[in-house]
C-alpha cells in the first residue's frame, strides 16, 4: 500500500519588495489602503472591498469607509480595529515601522514599489489579481493602451523643472514615477541626474538653470496660478493635476491627454 501523500504546500505570494504575504485561503474581504492611488484602484475594481483608508484618500469622492489617519502617521490601532485581512501600502508613501507593527499583529501587508510607468502597471496587476484575487479590470488595459498610443517624444524636448514643494523648494530628481511620465511626454527633467530623488534646491539655483518650462502640480504642495508661478518670472509655467502626474491607478487612463494639454498650453508671468 502506497504511503499517503501530503497535500501541496501553498506558497505565500510575494509583494513588490519580495516579502512573503501570508494571505488566507479565501480572497480578502476587508481591505485597508494606506495609499490614495491604491485606494482608488481597489475602489474602482471592487466597490465594497475597502473598509478603511487614509484621510488623504480623496477618490472616489463618495468613498464611505473608516479613515485611519495619514500615509505617514496611520493610526495602527484603528487599522487593527477594522479587522482587515489585507493592508495595502507603498514603500515610498508609508513608513516601515507602521507596516512592521501591522505585520507583528498578524495582518498581511502588501507593499508596492513603483518608480516607472511600467512598474506601476505591473504592480497594479499583481496587487489586484494576486493580492486581492480580483479579475483584471478593464481600466488597467485602457491605461496601458493610452500610454502605449503616445508618439515617441523628441530627443531634444523642453528642459523642465518640476517643483513639488516650497519652503524649502524641492523638485523631482532621478528615478521617480512622475519623472518617467513626463519623459514619455517628451520632456527632459533638469534634475534627472541628481543623486537624490527629491532634492531640495534653492530658488536662485532653480532660476539659474534657465528651464524651458516649469511644471507645477497641485500636490503634494498645492501650487496654483497665484502661488508658485511668480517665483519663475518670464518662464512658461504649466499647472497640472497632481493626481494625474503622481497617482498610479484609474487616473492613468486620462493622464496622457490631460498632462499633454496642460504642458502644451503654459502661461508666462512678466519678467
Amino acid at each position: 500500500m502506497a504511503a499517503p501523500v501530503d497535500p501541496p504546500v501553498r506558497c505565500a505570494p510575494h509583494d513588490d519588495l519580495g516579502l512573503p504575504v501570508p494571505l488566507g485561503p479565501r480572497p480578502p474581504r476587508r481591505v485597508v489602503s494606506l495609499v490614495p492611488s491604491l485606494t482608488e484602484a481597489v475602489a474602482a475594481t471592487a466597490p465594497g472591498l475597502l473598509v478603511g483608508a487614509t484621510n488623504w484618500c480623496s477618490h472616489p469622492a463618495d468613498l464611505a469607509v473608516t479613515r485611519v489617519g495619514g500615509t505617514k502617521n496611520p493610526d495602527v490601532p484603528a487599522v487593527l480595529a477594522l479587522g482587515p485581512d489585507l493592508v495595502i501600502a507603498n514603500d515610498e508613501e508609508n513608513r516601515r515601522p507602521d507596516l512592521d507593527a501591522l505585520r507583528a499583529a498578524g495582518v498581511p501587508v502588501w507593499v508596492t514599489d513603483i518608480r516607472t510607468l511600467d512598474d506601476g502597471l505591473r504592480s497594479l496587476d499583481r496587487l489586484l489579481t494576486v493580492a486581492c484575487r480580483l479579475p483584471r479590470p478593464a481600466w488597467l488595459a485602457e491605461a496601458e493602451a493610452a500610454w502605449r498610443g503616445l508618439p515617441p517624444g523628441p530627443a531634444d524636448g523642453p528642459r523642465v523643472i518640476v517643483p513639488i514643494w516650497r519652503r524649502p523648494w524641492m523638485v523631482l530628481g532621478r528615478d521617480t514615477f512622475a519623472g518617467d511620465l513626463l519623459h514619455r511626454l517628451g520632456l527632459r527633467l533638469v534634475h534627472a541626474g541628481h543623486p537624490e530623488r527629491y532634492p531640495a534646491v534653492p530658488l536662485p539655483e532653480l532660476r539659474s538653470e534657465r528651464p524651458d518650462l516649469v511644471v507645477l502640480p497641485d500636490e503634494p504642495y498645492r501650487f496654483t496660478a497665484e502661488d508658485g508661478p511668480e517665483a519663475f518670472p518670464g518662464v512658461p509655467v504649466a499647472l497640472v493635476s497632481g493626481r494625474h502626474l503622481t497617482w498610479y491607478g484609474p487616473s492613468l487612463v486620462d493622464a496622457p491627454a490631460l498632462l499633454r494639454q496642460a504642458i502644451d498650453h503654459p502661461f508666462v508671468l512678466g519678467g
